[in-house]
């Protein structure tokens, strides 16, 4: 079972076996994947401004701490001022110039890449994909530490249809449901994981969901709260909700995740639990749509996989970075920053509950770094 319960509500023995499988969760499957290039802090070209600036992504909070303490690892004299805002927040931090780079779940729309050629002195933007991190489904049922739903029932709790934990539907998925209102829990804020979550819906629901996507909830119902930690922390203290969260936050709230049906599990009759290995498996499927150094990332394959044990809601972390700045100190420093998340910064992501870059993602992420003027 895919136990994140909270510590207060179980007793000392199952504390210890929650904290083992949350630790196991995280690091399950196998050892995490490496760059071709050695980890190793001269790879880091230290340089430019001293203090930056990013906004944007509450999902790829923990990642960018972990990308930090790398930075200043290897540049003791510089560092990095993030501000977890969403990633509708950090895009227009960046296109104002507030931000040197902005951190983002989803890419840039047609209109934000004009903006973001302005702001970046007539050269384009890039999006560079930096880690992977799996949206866990998670719920607050002291009744139920096992639960099992698909796009189409999480289509129908999310725009309001299914109402209740003992609908007939989520019983023929579960067996006996508690007799309890839903509440459902979703971003106040404009967010990457919301634009995320909605596609899956629209891509894997069978029409059901019919709010688009989009970085703002469309379901009509619920209760909002900001960024991951907002959700995450309401689900924690709500009995009978359930929310969408970057793994690592349900992780930190000792949150229990569903098991997601996907077309291919319905035929092995096999749910599939989020970790490691499944999200592995969504990720080898992954492919580069953007072209040269603009290395959007096409999540349409996620959603509905043809492999039995292949987890469908997958975050592609990117940072949005203009390809020459106006300034040469600020585009030393990013580089700087940006050779340290894509070398030694991906070495220990897996334990943060994300899933570091694959080999042929990191090649070409470092290739687009190394061209940042």
């Amino acid at each position: 079972m895919n136990r994140f319960r909270a510590v207060a509500t179980r007793t000392p023995a199952v504390v210890a076996g929650v904290v083992a499988t949350a630790g196991a969760l995280a690091l399950s499957g196998c050892t995490a994947p490496h760059m071709t290039l050695a980890y190793a802090s001269e790879l880091v070209t230290c340089g430019g401004k001293a203090d930056l600036k990013a906004a944007g992504s509450t999902a790829q909070a923990h990642a960018i701490a972990e990308f930090l303490d790398v930075y200043r690892t290897a540049c003791v004299d510089r560092t990095l001022d993030y501000t977890a805002n969403g990633s509708g927040a950090g895009i227009t931090d960046f296109l104002a110039g507030q931000a040197d780079f902005a951190a983002s779940d989803s890419p840039l729309n047609a209109e934000q890449r004009e903006l973001a050629k302005q702001r970046c002195g007539g050269a384009d933007a890039w999006h560079l994909p930096i880690a992977f991190g799996p949206l866990a489904i998670t719920y607050n049922l002291h009744e139920v530490d096992s639960l099992v739903l698909d796009a189409t029932t999480l289509a129908k709790i999310f725009n309001g249809t299914i109402t209740r934990w003992d609908d007939p539907e989520l019983v023929a998925l579960n067996g006996p449901m508690p007799a309890r209102e839903i509440y459902v829990v979703h971003r106040s804020d404009l967010s990457g994981s919301t634009e995320n979550f909605q596609a899956y819906l629209q891509a894997a629901s069978g029409g059901v969901w019919t709010g688009g996507a989009g970085k703002t909830f469309n379901g009509g119902v619920g209760v909002g709260a900001k960024g991951n930690e907002g959700t995450a922390a309401l689900v924690h203290i709500t009995e009978g909700s359930i929310s969408y969260n970057e793994l690592a936050f349900a992780m930190n709230q000792g949150l229990f995740a569903a098991e997601i049906k996907t077309p291919a599990s319905r035929k092995s009759k096999r749910p599939v639990r989020i970790g490691t290995d499944s999200v592995g498996k969504t990720i080898a499927g992954a492919t580069i749509a953007g072209s040269g150094n603009d290395l959007i990332v096409d999540t349409s394959s996620f959603y509905n996989p043809t492999q039995a044990d292949v987890y469908p809601i997958v975050l592609a972390g990117y940072e949005i970075v203009c390809s020459k700045y106006p300034d040469p100190a600020t585009g030393q420093a990013v580089k700087a920053f940006l050779q340290a998340a894509a070398g030694l910064g991906q070495a220990n992501l897996n334990k943060q509950g994300y899933i570091p870059l694959p080999p042929d993602f990191q090649s070409r992420v470092w290739t687009a770094v190394d061209a940042i003027s």
